[in-house]
């Protein structure tokens, strides 16, 4: 045992390069700086039941140093109720020993340590040196004191955290001077300034195109100032906002006079945090709110969760599920700490003291990660410093007696301890469709198999997902190994929480086919008919709209969640209570004027997209081009009749070099506007052309990845040794630049794009070979992947891209960070996976039970960077009124036995007197007031899918039960009146 005290201690901490493949995704969250400060980080966690080893998961996933575990108490069958790293053949072995192994396989560049140890041995302070962050999950509150004295006097982050049942717990003391040196970890604001006034105020004046977003106390700098050339480079300056477009630096009397130009940049400054020991800050906490509609609660669980820890070191246990004399134990002592708790909350903590929750665990576990990697990186706000949750209305409508929640013996009885035998039998019997097995899907058949879901005898689980398992995955998605790398995810993921547990055993159905409308005969009435709710764990908009589509047309309940580096949210959506995912969507992107793309670029990630989309016209449309030129009977004349002569330009493969020279004669530098203001001014720089240079590695990039992408095209073995492309490329002599006369220049976006250049395009088509004479030809179009660092994609659009920016005097941007703009890389990281999964698994509970208040069920947003919780009502749905009748996007009209179109129209008459304008199905209109007597005549007795198939000219497919059909009406008066759809069974 001496050997394992200063373990901590003896850890190197040489600084190894960050596996970029592996961490991309993670690095667009954190940064190069803060994984090389986690790089050199040791971290201890103590405890290893369900939250250790969520945080231990999460942590190694992350790239620390080292992570070491320490708990050498015997498993027990209670602890597979949230630990997903133990067996069943695991019982009796030390927890940390049996965990180890499991761990270390997570990530290869993260060692894992046990400190050893014997059941009953406690961890001391001896043991702790050389860490530089230790975590204590569910130990008593006298050891938390003692080892949180010594952390605090020695520069170690401590971090203590529990869960009990429906609550949790967390503490942080990060030493009496912590600096932060990133507090939110956005990226900083940036502008053009058109003016800064020479006085003692200094107001600064942004171009009216966007606002400049900062708030009063922001620091900024400043670059390419003209004329007040102080402030270019300065240091920073704190700000005050006059208004949206205005903010004021302090005093400019003292600078030259400006002139014009010049951008502002953001400077994050470092933040200096006080921590107060546990001892004292137990005694004046101060409370991080997760649920502003709990207000008063933390200070409940304050007292709560110290009496708690009274009652354990005084009994030798916890208190008894659902016991009133142990609750009223706890009670009394809570009131000691604190003479106005909460009687309900304390009481049902006590109650539940017992219970290990697996979403608990992942979403105290998903916190309290991130709290170590910001101690070990400096990254991001940490939180101050005692943080209270819980879920209360997760409860079942019908609360557990003491008898039902009694141990029996099972995996389960720490999850029955707080909902009971009978609410455990529900959740095995329920039925799920998972959409997705992604990072969020990997944390949800976690969950799932942790809690038993689907693993009684009407359980089933149904997962799909297409895609295949790639090395940036393994970051996060924790359920995939080097070894399965190009294997399904549905199925690997499948597979291993069925090891997890098996009791889910043939009781997970993985799939592959993508859900969509050219999948309904997949999942059809009858699938849906056989599953009771539907979670999603998708990456697109499209597919999450659809997936809404299709729960509110089968009324099955929708649990949707979703990730972009810290933040998440989570949305619930309940047939006939809430609204749906579509009821309200975010604003469209804005999109950059093509014209600022093609000639007026101002920011590098104007000039990456100028550059993916070079990418396309040099190696893919061309190529396509050539393939339908081979391929395609009568190819020229069609594209020349229906597209112009554009496209057939495309067959040239051909790139200009003398866009830059062609502009600047067009548009001289000295150029004015029609009111006279010089034209290269304000958000339009003016370009320099560059000669090319085969010493400057930029230069050279894009020619060896150009020249092995049109290898690639060719079918030819590409060549990458750079003294050989030096030489071939100096041996070439570039024709002198000629400049044409009367190109149109697109200067804003409302002027047309220009289109010149066809005149010979006609002529050109004269010079090319018959097909016939290439039978069996064909190029290869490159099919852009932005995560394979051989095929020289990214390093194309790099160097086009800052070849570009050079052009335009704009600082040049990575290859990473290119990668992230080019390849649209949604930035994510394991820790708000597991917490928001943590989240939709609590709101999962309140569907298995079945509620129907709105308030029962929570809406929610996290942001760990700041960090954030905010907690909502679902919105409910809108309701909508014809005559007298009010209904919301739930409801419908629904007609059996295939009805003719004249019974639809004549039940709405008869019914509601309502008349029918319009009636269509699909993209299909099939009737309406003004087609015409012969046709009206023709369809009205149609029977509705003979009147389907007669209009759209296509067979109903053989799975299809119902169609769904949107009319327009009108009442007595004429008005146009909205009603719902209508379902037609055929």
């Amino acid at each position: 045992m001496t050997d394992n005290l200063n373990l901590g201690a003896k850890m190197d901490i040489d600084e190894a390069a960050i596996d970029e493949g592996l961490y991309s995704r993670q690095l667009y969250v954190l940064g190069h700086e803060a994984m090389k400060r986690m790089a050199v980080s040791n971290v201890l966690i103590v405890g290893m039941q369900g939250l250790g080893v969520e945080i231990a998961k999460n942590i190694a996933l992350a790239g620390v140093k080292s992570v070491t575990i320490y708990d050498p108490e015997p498993v027990s069958i209670q602890d597979l109720s949230s630990q997903f790293f133990l067996r069943s053949e695991d019982i009796g072995k030390s927890r940390a020993e049996a965990t180890l192994p499991r761990l270390a396989e997570l990530n290869a560049y993260v060692p894992v340590r046990s400190l050893g140890g014997r059941s009953g041995q406690e961890i001391t302070t001896e043991m702790i040196h050389g860490f530089q962050a230790v975590v204590l999950c569910g130990v008593p509150l006298k050891k938390q004191l003692e080892i949180n004295k010594w952390t605090h006097q020695n520069g170690v982050h401590f971090i203590a955290a529990e869960t009990r049942g429906l609550f949790g717990s967390v503490f942080n003391d990060f030493g009496p001077k912590f600096t932060c040196v990133d507090p939110t970890g956005e990226q900083p604001l940036t502008g053009m300034i058109v003016s800064v006034e020479k006085d003692a105020e200094g107001l600064v004046t942004c171009l009216d195109e966007t606002r400049h977003g900062l708030e009063d106390g922001d620091f900024v700098t400043f670059t390419e100032v003209q004329g007040m050339t102080e402030l270019n480079g300065c240091e920073p300056r704190k700000v005050t906002v006059k208004g949206p477009y205005t903010f004021a630096i302090g005093d400019t009397s003292g600078l030259g006079a400006y002139k014009s130009g010049g951008i502002f940049t953001q400077v994050k400054m470092p933040k200096l945090i006080e921590f107060k020991p546990l001892e004292e800050s137990l005694k004046s906490p101060e409370f991080f709110i997760t649920d502003f509609a709990k207000f008063d609660r933390p200070a409940t669980l304050h007292a709560g969760f110290q009496a708690l820890s009274q009652f354990r070191t005084d009994n030798q246990r916890l208190p008894q599920p659902r016991n009133p004399e142990d609750a009223s134990a706890v009670f009394a002592l809570a009131k000691k700490f604190d003479a106005d708790v909460d009687e309900k909350v304390v009481n049902e903590l006590a109650f539940q003291s017992a219970g290990d929750l697996s979403p608990m665990a992942a979403v105290i576990g998903g916190f309290v990660a991130q709290e170590v990697l910001k101690a070990c990186s400096a990254k991001f706000h940490p939180m101050v410093q005692h943080m209270y949750f819980d879920s209360l209305e997760s409860l079942p409508s019908n609360l557990p007696s003491e008898q039902d929640c009694q141990p029996t013996g099972s995996r389960y009885d720490n999850q029955v301890a707080v909902f009971g035998k009978s609410f455990q039998d529900k959740i095995a019997n329920h039925r799920q469709f998972l959409v997705g097995s992604g990072a969020i899907g990997c944390e949800m058949l976690k969950n799932w198999s942790m809690i038993g879901l689907a693993s009684g005898p009407k359980g089933v689980i149904h997962v799909t997902d297409l895609d295949t398992i790639e090395k940036s995955n393994l970051n996060r998605q924790f359920l995939f190994r080097s070894k399965d790398l190009g294997k399904f995810k549905a199925e690997v993921a499948s597979v291993a929480v069925a090891e997890m547990n098996p009791d889910l055993k043939d009781k997970i159905s993985a799939k592959q086919e993508p859900v969509g409308p050219t999948t309904e005969g997949v999942y059809d009435e009858t699938f849906f008919e056989g599953i009771d709710g539907v979670t999603n764990a998708l990456d697109n908009v499209k597919a999450r709209l659809y997936m809404d589509q299709r729960c509110v047309f089968y009324r099955k309940p929708l649990l949707e969640s979703g990730t972009l580096g810290t933040k998440g949210n989570v949305q619930v959506v309940v047939p006939n209570v809430t609204e749906s995912y579509a009821s309200s969507q975010d604003p469209p992107e804005k999109e950059t004027p093509s014209c600022t793309i093609k000639n007026f670029p101002n920011a590098i990630n104007h000039t990456i997209e100028w550059s993916r989309t070079q990418f396309d016209n040099l190696f893919v449309k061309p190529v396509q081009a050539v393939n339908a030129y081979l391929s395609e009977p009568n190819y020229i004349e069609n594209t020349l009749k229906y597209g112009g002569s554009r496209k057939n330009r495309q067959l040239r493969l051909c790139l200009s070099f003398n866009d830059i020279r062609q502009l600047l004669f067009s548009l001289p530098k000295d150029a004015v506007t029609s009111s006279g203001q010089p034209f290269w001014s304000g958000p339009k720089r003016a370009p320099d052309p560059l000669t090319f240079n085969s010493s400057d590695p930029v230069h050279l990039q894009y020619i060896i990845s150009a020249a092995n992408l049109h290898a690639y095209n060719y079918g030819l073995r590409g060549e990458t040794d750079e003294a050989l492309f030096r030489k071939v490329a100096d041996s070439v002599i570039v024709p002198e630049f000629t400049p044409k006369s009367g190109v149109k220049i697109q200067v804003s976006e409302n002027e047309p794009v220009p289109q010149g250049g066809d005149d010979d395009a006609l002529d050109f088509t004269g010079e090319l070979p018959a097909p016939s004479s290439m039978a069996g030809y064909r190029l290869s179009p490159v099919e852009f992947e932005k995560d394979d660092d051989t095929n020289h994609h990214i390093d194309f659009i790099t160097a086009a891209s800052n070849l570009r920016a050079m052009n335009y005097a704009i600082t040049i941007a990575d290859r990473h960070t290119t990668k992230q703009i080019a390849g649209k890389i949604i930035p994510a990281i394991a820790t708000t996976t597991s917490l928001v999964t943590g989240l939709v698994c609590l709101e999962l509970y309140k569907i298995i039970d079945e509620k129907k208040k709105i308030d029962d069920y929570k809406n929610g947003f996290i942001n760990l960077a700041l960090p954030f919780f905010g907690f909502s009502e679902p919105i409910a749905a809108p309701k909508l009124k014809y005559g007298s009748v009010e209904w919301t996007l739930w409801d419908r009209f629904e007609f059996n036995n295939d009805p003719t179109l004249r019974d639809i129209v004549s039940w709405f008459h008869d019914n509601h007197k309502l008349d029918i304008t319009m009636v269509s199905q699909g993209v299909s209109m099939l009737w309406s007031s003004f087609i015409g007597k012969k046709k009206s005549e023709e369809r009205l007795p149609m029977k509705f899918s003979k009147l389907v198939e007669h209009v759209s000219k296509k067979p109903i497919p053989p799975h299809t039960k119902q169609l769904v059909v949107e009319v327009m009406v009108c009442d007595e008066d004429g008005e146009d009146v909205e009603v719902p759809f209508i379902a037609v069974r055929i």
